[in-house]
């Protein structure tokens, strides 16, 4: 009896073995290629996020952020940030970077604050006066990115390469506001700049 319940207990542990090496392994797709940290840019007086590389040439990728944005800077304000972008030029750099100078790209963000509500209340405006949600943006970005190879740089770090960049993004209610009064707005009115850094591993 009691080998047969030894070979049971056995089959257990290895099945589970299986299907939990087996789920891990499909799990690895959630691992990010990339943190960041960005300083402004609409998303945070300071933002920390991660990334994730989408096409096999590693020029397109999707990033999700938290912001914070101090009450002494404004706030207290809590943002959560969707972008996607990519990388159409690619200037190598010998061997130790490249260069990336024109990423074109869209967000989404969303700030939690008593204020910022999803929609405005019915009871205050008419149902469709504002089209527009208080809470959730939708971005127009365009950046910049020098990327560092560190295994070429500085190995043994366990970082494999560093990106630096800049990036300018508008929104919705900037450009129609643009629209509506161009004699007195200029783009640099319009357009937020930020910049961060992108640790790949």
């Amino acid at each position: 009896m009691n080998r047969y319940l030894s070979k049971l207990v056995a089959l257990c542990i290895l099945t589970f073995g299986l299907v939990g090496k087996g789920v891990a392994q499909r799990m690895n797709f959630l691992i990010p290629d990339a943190i960041i940290v960005q300083y402004a840019g609409s998303i945070g007086y300071g933002s920390l996020g991660f990334g994730y590389e989408i096409f096999k040439n590693k020029r397109g990728y999707i990033d999700l952020n938290y912001g914070y944005v101090p009450a002494s800077k404004g706030g207290e304000l809590h943002t959560l940030t969707a972008k996607f972008a990519y990388k159409p030029i690619e200037i190598k750099m010998k061997e130790w970077g490249k260069l990336y100078p024109f990423n074109p790209g869209v967000f989404l963000s969303y700030s939690f604050h008593e204020d910022l509500p999803f929609k405005f209340h019915s009871s205050q405006y008419p149902s469709g006066y504002y089209y527009w949600s208080p809470a959730l943006r939708p971005h127009l970005s365009f950046s910049n990115e020098i990327e560092l190879n560190m295994e070429r740089i500085w190995s043994g770090t366990g970082i494999k390469k560093v990106g630096i960049y800049s990036e300018f993004n508008t929104n919705d209610y900037y450009i129609i506001n643009y629209f509506q009064n161009i004699k007195a707005l200029s783009l640099a009115d319009v357009f937020q700049l930020g910049v961060g850094v992108r640790f790949k591993f």
